[in-house]
């Protein structure tokens, strides 16, 4: 007869600034990697990002392109597997997957990621990411009213440390932009013209995709399909593995908002607003050239235009 699981002796949710710093303080010393023995397919789809600049909808685009629009899955990263957390699901990455081509989630850097495989990589305008990464970890990571953005903003999103932040993927995946192996995405672009990006990650995943199948996979990706169906995408499995592990209480979050560009401007202080400049000229103008995330964007449009 089996043995019940161990019960988890819980601690409290950070209620201060301090005690959030200290939880981050138990963080890993060392970057994270792939599972060893992990192997990755030519043909693989590796969907690479920073946190919260689109991952969850790209995993949704790549599974109904290449599922034909099946939603028949209790979470979405159950079929997409996120690499570094599916040991903790049980998750075997080496295994087939429930459609082809296979594919992953990932927020490891790209020097942390196997060579072979297709690297689809998605940004968005950092002021957003910290405002939805702030929205996501409210209530799980911290009591509601314990930590301000401002203070999130300096003790996560702005904090050096082993784990790589939004200026460490964007840094690493610029350069290779050409590369056939990666499609380099702009949020935005995703928002301003959905099926004209559907069509170009089928293309780029090798998915052949006729009008039927675009027109499908583009409106479950709607934000108004996905909040319908937000249980499917709110990470979930990970989350309550994750909060067994910190000895958390459990907590449930949502991921599929308004999808709006532009909310960072509007809600961050103005001191938040110049750290963000600051921390911009400092890790991506000077290594880069790049001025500003909006001439990131201006630069990619411009490339992509017919010689």
């Amino acid at each position: 007869m089996s043995q019940p699981p161990p019960t988890v002796v819980r601690r409290p949710r950070p209620d201060s600034v301090e005690a959030f710093l200290a939880l981050l303080a138990e963080g890993p010393d060392e970057p994270p990697a792939a599972p060893p023995g992990f192997r990755v397919r030519p043909d693989d789809v590796l969907i690479a990002s920073c946190p919260k600049c689109g991952t969850t909808w790209l995993q949704q685009i790549v599974h109904g392109l290449r599922s034909g629009g099946a939603m028949d899955f209790e979470e979405i990263s159950l079929v997409v597997p996120w690499i570094e957390t599916a040991p903790m699901l049980g998750i075997d990455l080496n295994a087939p997957q429930v459609a082809t081509p296979r594919a992953f989630k990932t927020h490891l850097t790209r020097n942390r990621l196997p060579d072979a495989g297709r690297k689809l990589f998605i940004v968005r305008d950092p002021q957003d990411a910290l405002v939805s990464a702030y929205r996501f970890m409210r209530g799980v990571m911290f009591e509601p009213d314990a930590v301000d953005i401002a203070a999130f903003a300096e003790a996560y999103f702005l904090r050096e440390g082993p784990v790589p932040r939004y200026w460490d993927h964007l840094r690493a995946w610029w350069p290779v932009r050409h590369h056939a192996d990666v499609l380099f995405l702009c949020y935005e672009d995703l928002r301003h013209d959905l099926r004209g990006a559907v069509a170009r990650i089928a293309a780029f995943c090798g998915i052949a995709a006729d009008a039927a199948l675009l027109d499908l996979a583009t409106r479950q990706a709607g934000f108004d399909f996905m909040r319908a169906h937000a249980r499917q995408f709110d990470d979930q499995p990970t989350l309550t593995a994750f909060m067994d592990l910190m000895r958390l209480p459990p907590a449930r979050a949502t991921k599929v908002r308004t999808g709006r560009a532009g909310d960072g401007g509007m809600e961050l202080p103005a001191a938040v607003l110049e750290r963000l400049a600051q921390r911009w000229r400092e890790d991506i103008e000077a290594p880069l050239g790049i001025a500003s995330y909006p001439v990131l964007r201006d630069t990619l449009a411009r490339e992509a235009q017919p010689a």
